[in-house]
């Protein structure tokens, strides 16, 4: 009987066939090297940058532009506006595109939305602007100290009545206080 040699792989971008010593291995299929960048930049891809949704890649980057949430505050790292889309790539339509629609004449400062009102402007909430892990609905923006405005989120802040602060402008206003308060390290001392 004959040696037959197995079959190659075929490349899902090219559709030709991928040997050993070119191949890139993304979500179980084989690609060239040079087959091997993103489907919206054509950046050349690594095992560490690369994003794929249905054999199609792209870079990190551009996968979040194209099937990531939209919102403020996604998409761009640590509290940035993220409403990127990559329309200058070639990205036309986007699976997530849930950007909530402004209202014309909403007047008085008050949002016309029907959800829930941030406490500190009175304005709706949508999910893709609310701070995440507090369980009142606050705008990312409005969710900051209000005596020094430092952003906070739910390890670092404290209330008080319908506000909130770091925990050292709270303990400041509305902590203990006497001589040894505040000293740190088990200092409570009474004269």
């Amino acid at each position: 009987m004959p040696f037959k040699p197995p079959e190659q792989a075929k490349c899902p971008k090219c559709g030709k066939s991928v040997y050993a010593a070119e191949e890139r291995v993304a979500a179980g299929a084989k690609y060239h090297k040079f087959c091997f960048k993103c489907g919206m930049c054509n950046k050349m891809l690594d095992s560490t940058t690369v994003a794929n949704h249905e054999l199609d890649l792209y870079c990190k980057q551009c996968h979040g532009r194209k099937f990531g949430p939209k919102g403020y505050g996604f998409g761009g790292g640590a509290g940035a506006l993220g409403m990127d889309k990559g329309e200058r790539f070639g990205n036309k339509a986007c699976e997530m595109d849930n950007k909530p629609k402004e209202v014309i004449g909403g007047g008085g400062g008050e949002s016309s939305g029907t959800g829930p009102k941030c406490p500190r402007c009175g304005k709706t909430v949508y999910d893709a602007e609310r701070a995440i892990g507090v369980t009142t609905p606050w705008h990312k923006s409005c969710f900051n100290c209000k005596a020094c405005h430092k952003t906070l989120d739910s390890t670092t802040m404290a209330m008080h009545e319908t506000e909130v602060y770091c925990k050292n402008c709270y303990g400041k206003n509305f902590g203990p206080s006497g001589y040894g308060f505040g000293q740190g390290a088990g200092t409570l001392s009474m004269g």
